[in-house]
């Protein structure tokens, strides 16, 4: 009935019974509408109408029926040498397009994979004459519409599309009304069959209990006259235990669901074919349009979802005039679901017996021989099994293993190891063959930075002016150092040669006294928690002659002795002060010491530095490291004693060794703030 109506060109619904032909019913118009070599040699087509392009397109739901019609149009075309390619998920891609490179005339596939090489520029889908849907209502449904709308806007508009299934309710006619142009619905029953099913096929259904389905099942592929079974679950998971359960019990059993990967997915159904098992445990995914023949028994282990899927599930049988038994077993909890079922299709079976495993209409219904047990005889193992058929490698992309467990064979790409995945990306060789050093850490527990050799530099007293000259490029960064008191260590003058160690000596009080007595050295603090800094050295001055009223206040100013030194704090700040001002020989700076800011700091400083006289520069190869509670060294013309020793300061863990005096003679230090002044410029006299 199809045939004359789609060789025309014009748009069909076609519905029909499981079992009846429906592959064949849009394949071979599909194959007459393709323009081959032959037909050009035949002069029934003209060189420029080739292409290698698609020009016809099958979308199917399924893998499993996506291979089967592939292989049906392979035949049927085979005169005609028409080149058919399967597109679907599971496999590797190179293959799929490799084969789209060489050329196709009709494309057999699932949605996704169809859309992701469209996507990628690797199908051309423009060239399309002929679009078919079959499983029309599980195309249609809300999980597929949205993937089928999207190829159907890749297709032109000028094009005949078809439609195919067993069961075709009205709302998706309509619905598919708005992608065909005035089809033609064509539904072709025997006069004889009136019903939904197939009337070849014995319908038998059961209450069970849960518990008791696996010895139910075992006993019902003991019957009589049982050629291959299939099983259908609703869940994977059921499905998987079930098929493990069958096998211990001696039965030579598969499984399809969607747990598993694509090659051992079809490995189950290449194997229930060739005979090697005889037992397939699927979910619903094998329940449309898989047509396998031999099969005589399908059970439903658990109740269906509605009456679409259960015509499918027992329509596995019974096909092309044969004969087949459709077992279903209810539990309590789906009596509800089954009876809707019943009466949808009007099967008179809403009440299902309660049944066992041991009951007695059980055994008379289906034939099962007296004394059956749950546990196949050795003698009737003949079958060879699930592990006789070999898997085949498809270079999976996104498949699950054997058991749900992603990866497990090494053939899923997505789901590969760690090892896998840092060969993919090749970042395991970056890391080994990285050059960049690690970054080295500045904070360190005490001590100076280290110069490029590995050594600590000796510190090295610089003048305000070339401090401030070479701080900008040669001044290490400024560290941070917590402590309960700044410390300012004096500057002194020792010999030249004590430039290269530490200053462990130190100058008397005056010049005269210095040269009688020599050096003094004093006991150096230990250190409990840090070890001691060096104190910065200065190289000697050479001795300038003073100005004539300067040698009178000096030797009319007795140098004062260091008082013990004690916690400083704003009054002890304040005393320091007021003894400087009343000490002997300020008249001639009888200018009074301001209060020492920021702003004033700068200016003090340049004061000080242009009123010395005979100052002789100093090399600034390495200044003392200023921190925040320092103060930078000042000088003063030689020859002025110090009237009034500097305020004492706290003296703290991190205070220098020993502090040398010189003859210089120091100014009175005013008060200082929390942040260092500003380096100050000095003078050459």
């Amino acid at each position: 009935m199809t045939l004359p109506v789609a060789l025309t060109g014009t748009d069909v619904i076609g519905q029909a019974k499981t079992g009846t032909g429906k592959t064949l019913g849009f394949g071979l118009p599909l194959l007459e509408r393709v323009t081959v070599p032959a037909d050009v040699e035949a002069g029934r087509a003209k060189p420029e109408d080739l292409t290698d392009t698609p020009q016809a397109l099958v979308v199917v739901p399924t893998r499993e029926l996506c291979t089967q019609v592939t292989n049906d149009l392979l035949t049927a075309g085979k005169v005609r040498n028409v080149r058919v390619t399967a597109i679907y998920g599971g496999r590797a891609y190179e293959p799929q397009v490799e084969a789209l490179k060489k050329g196709v005339d009709v494309v057999v596939g699932t949605p996704g994979r169809l859309l992701d090489l469209a996507g990628q520029k690797k199908l051309n889908l423009s060239h399309v004459r002929a679009l078919v849907l079959d499983e029309a209502d599980e195309m249609l449904d809300l999980g597929f519409l949205p993937d089928v709308e999207k190829i159907i806007n890749l297709l032109p508009v000028k094009r005949q599309t078809m439609l195919f299934s067993a069961t075709m309710p009205g709302a998706v006619i309509g619905l598919a009304r708005r992608y065909m142009s005035q089809p033609t619905h064509i539904r072709a029953t025997s006069p004889d069959d009136e019903g939904a099913t197939v009337a070849n096929t014995k319908q038998f259904v059961y209450r069970a209990h849960n518990m008791d389905k696996p010895e139910m099942v075992a006993r019902i592929l003991q019957s009589d006259g049982r050629g291959l079974a299939m099983i259908f679950c609703r869940t994977k998971r059921t499905a998987a235990d079930l098929a493990d359960q069958l096998k211990q019990r001696g039965f030579a059993s598969g499984a399809v669901h969607g747990d598993l990967g694509q090659g051992a997915r079809e490995q189950a159904l290449r194997a229930f074919r060739n005979g090697k098992v005889d037992v397939l445990v699927c979910t619903d995914v094998a329940a449309r349009g898989i047509d396998v023949e031999g099969v005589t028994h399908v059970v439903n282990y658990q109740t269906p979802e509605d009456e679409k899927t259960y015509l499918h599930r027992i329509g596995r049988t019974g096909r092309a005039g044969a004969k087949g038994t459709a077992i279903t077993l209810v539990d309590w909890d789906d009596i509800p679901r089954w009876q809707l079922i019943n009466k949808a299709l009007d099967l008179g079976l809403g009440d299902p017996a309660e049944t066992y495993s041991t009951s007695p209409h059980l055994y008379t219904d289906l034939g099962i021989p007296e004394g059956t047990k749950g546990t196949l005889p050795r003698s009737e193992r003949t079958r060879a099994g699930l592990d006789a058929e070999e898997i085949e490698d498809l270079g999976e992309v996104g498949g699950r293993g054997p058991r749900g467990r992603g990866g497990r064979d090494g053939r899923d790409g997505r789901r590969g190891g760690r090892s896998d995945r840092n060969d993919r990306s090749g970042r395991s060789d970056e890391r080994e063959a990285s050059t960049r050093t690690p970054r080295r850490r500045r904070r360190t527990r005490g001590g100076a930075p280290l110069d490029a050799a590995g050594q600590q530099p000796v510190a090295q007293a610089a003048s305000g002016a070339e401090e401030a000259e070479a701080g900008e490029a040669s001044r290490t960064p400024r560290r941070r150092r917590r402590t309960r008191g700044g410390v300012t260590a004096a500057v002194g003058t020792v010999e030249q040669g004590a430039a290269e160690a530490a200053v462990d000596t130190a100058e008397g009080p005056s010049v005269e006294t210095a040269e009688a007595a020599g050096t003094v050295e004093k006991p150096r603090r230990r250190r409990t928690r840090r070890p001691a800094e060096q104190a910065p050295a200065v190289t000697e001055q050479p001795s300038v002659p003073a100005p004539a009223a300067e040698p009178v206040a000096a030797e009319s100013a007795p140098v004062e002795e260091a008082a013990p030194r004690r916690r400083r704090t704003r009054k002890a700040a304040q005393a320091a002060e007021t003894a400087a001002e009343t000490a002997e020989g300020t008249a001639e700076t009888a200018e009074a010491a301001p209060k020492r800011t920021r702003k004033t700091a700068a200016k003090k400083a340049e004061a000080a530095a242009d009123t010395a006289e005979g100052t002789v520069e100093t090399p600034a190869e390495a200044k003392p490291r200023r921190t925040r509670k320092t103060v930078p060294a000042q000088t003063a013309p030689e020859g002025e004693v110090a009237e009034t020793a500097a305020a004492p300061r706290r003296r703290t863990r991190k205070a220098a060794a020993s502090a040398p005096e010189t003859t210089e003679a120091a100014e009175p230090k005013a008060r200082r703030t929390r942040k260092a002044p500003a380096p100050a410029d000095s003078a050459e006299s």
